[in-house]
């Protein structure tokens, strides 16, 4: 059983997603905060799994309120919860340690699939988060290739470069394995690169991807 927190300053919002997470089998709502603040009170009553945390609250907003969490409780995992407009953008929470990025009107089933991967140690991006998070992430450089993927092929992406096999891949984006494969060829062409070790050496020349080590 996956316990989660619920962190949003909209009632509405969170009676929304606990209806949501009440239907699935595996799912516990572990407590629901309406504030950064409550959110560290309850995670230390009720250790959960889990917190599915909203970045725009006032107050302790959700990317202060992620650092606090992650300091009390490392193992914890974190889904920010955004709009498109939104600002920090979701490349800020990655800082501090979320692992996933959903948009507050993403399908039912989508928001199940981010908990359960992420709970299983999977980073998780919705489609349209992704976009905005890359584009975000490469400063509007227009010289950088990575710009022109789509959507799903920037989700893709980001599983290839944590070291996911197509049938992880398939599983953890709920594609079948043809299809990302198909994804992985598509981006192999449009960025001029022919395997995987090309792809991270091109992911850390453009910042994508960082490390101490000199890997152009």
């Amino acid at each position: 059983m996956i316990k989660v927190l619920l962190v949003d300053d909209h009632e509405l919002i969170r009676t929304g997603v606990k209806g949501i997470l009440d239907k699935a089998h595996d799912i516990d709502v572990a407590g629901e905060a309406s504030s950064g603040e409550e959110a560290i009170e309850l995670v230390q009553k009720t250790s959960p799994d889990l917190v599915l945390m909203d970045v725009n609250m006032p107050g302790m907003g959700g990317i202060e309120a992620t650092r606090r969490l992650l300091r009390i409780k490392p193992d914890l995992k974190v889904i920010a919860l955004t709009i498109l407009d939104e600002d920090p953008f979701p490349s800020r929470l990655h800082e501090v340690g979320a692992m996933g990025f959903l948009t507050k009107g993403c399908p039912a089933d989508e928001m199940l699939r981010a908990i359960k991967a992420v709970y299983e140690g999977h980073h998780y991006i919705a489609s349209d988060v992704a976009r905005k998070h890359a584009l975000m992430e490469w400063h509007g450089n227009s010289e950088n290739p990575f710009k022109m993927l789509s959507s799903r092929e920037v989700q893709v992406l980001l599983q290839i470069l944590e070291g996911h096999k197509n049938l992880e891949i398939s599983d953890i984006l709920s594609l079948s394995p043809k299809t990302v494969s198909t994804y992985r060829q598509r981006i192999y062409d449009k960025l001029d690169i022919k395997n995987d070790v090309e792809l991270t050496r091109l992911a850390y020349r453009h910042g994508i991807l960082k490390d101490s080590e000199n890997h152009s």
